[in-house]
């Protein structure tokens, strides 16, 4: 299957828009780290003696306002509102509150009512739950759930002959990031309480109306981390730290995918030759076009020696955050 459809997208080599939007993704998700960028003057956000974000100065100044839950100390920022879970999630929401009501913080504005676990690790049990719209100002750990539904078309007659298509979502033009850019069928960050298979399921049942006796059978396949640096005008910013839980769906070749919660304006279904000059042309959301990228490593349809950035991508892709 791999060696036909790599025939089929022959042309990912190094052209010149290819090559530019290889660049720029490279450069967004190396923002954080470049010299004078806010990763390097971040602040750690330390919960029980374990970091657990990281905040840029801006931010750190509205914070401290609010000593009795956020208290500058030894190179960083602890929080010290409540000695339990629940306490300080309550601590938290009343001074995210105060600054939204106050319009201290643009991002707040974009106030989801959807609550983050706040965790030093994926594994680790969480500390708190904050604001979906705040997760960034504190620079904590984000993690989500993306699907790539794919079809195969023709007969296998074991030399590979099968073409290889992918579903893609164009998202809703009211969306308030990244309006009217492509998206993977079905992706979504994992709410407090949810695990990663179950949050995978209930945002392909909400976005594109896959059944979950469907969804269910996609395979986990890897994940990307990845930060970058956001800006919120030319004084407040933020560092995002994420971590997408990747999953391959083969889908029916009879299967459409539906509208759903009205996140998604319409689907395509696409060969993997017009999905690379989707990726070229800058018209995916930047992190769907990563799971694009893993997509095409993974199923030797993007060859090391076609792409000269290769290491550069898988190592944008598999950050230590």
């Amino acid at each position: 299957m791999a060696a036909a459809a790599a025939g089929t997208v022959g042309g990912l080599g190094p052209g010149s828009g290819w090559t530019a939007a290889i660049r720029r993704l490279l450069r967004l998700f190396t923002s954080a780290r470049r010299p004078g960028s806010l990763g390097l003057q971040c602040l750690p956000l330390v919960v029980e003696g374990q970091q657990v974000g990281l905040v840029v100065p801006a931010v750190v100044r509205e914070l401290r306002a609010f000593p009795r839950v956020f208290v500058e100390v030894a190179g960083g920022l602890e929080l010290r509102g409540g000695h339990c879970p629940e306490e300080r999630t309550e601590a938290v929401a009343g001074v995210l509150a105060q600054l939204r009501a106050e319009g201290r913080l643009a991002r707040l504005a974009r106030w989801r009512d959807e609550a983050y676990e706040v965790r030093s690790s994926f594994g680790a049990p969480p500390l708190l739950n904050v604001e979906r719209a705040a997760a960034s100002l504190l620079g904590i750990l984000q993690f989500g759930a993306h699907l790539n539904a794919f079809v195969l078309r023709g007969q296998d007659d074991g030399e590979g002959s099968q073409e290889m298509l992918m579903w893609l979502a164009k998202r809703s033009p009211h969306k308030p990031t990244h309006p009217g850019l492509l998206d993977n069928l079905a992706a979504g960050g994992i709410s407090a309480g949810l695990g990663v298979k179950e949050a995978m399921v209930k945002e392909s049942w909400e976005e594109a109306r896959i059944p979950p006796e469907l969804a269910t059978q996609a395979r986990p396949v890897g994940c990307l981390s990845y930060s970058y640096e956001e800006m919120d005008g030319e004084e407040f910013g933020a560092v995002v730290r994420e971590c997408l839980f990747v999953f391959d769906l083969q889908v029916p070749e009879d299967f459409t995918p539906q509208v759903g919660d009205g996140e998604v304006q319409e689907f395509h279904l696409w060969p993997l030759d017009k999905v690379r000059e989707a990726v070229s042309s800058g018209s995916f959301k930047p992190n769907c076009a990563l799971v694009v990228l893993d997509f095409l490593m993974r199923h030797g349809l993007l060859h090391p020696d076609q792409e000269p950035l290769y290491p550069e991508l898988m190592a944008v892709m598999h950050q230590t955050l």
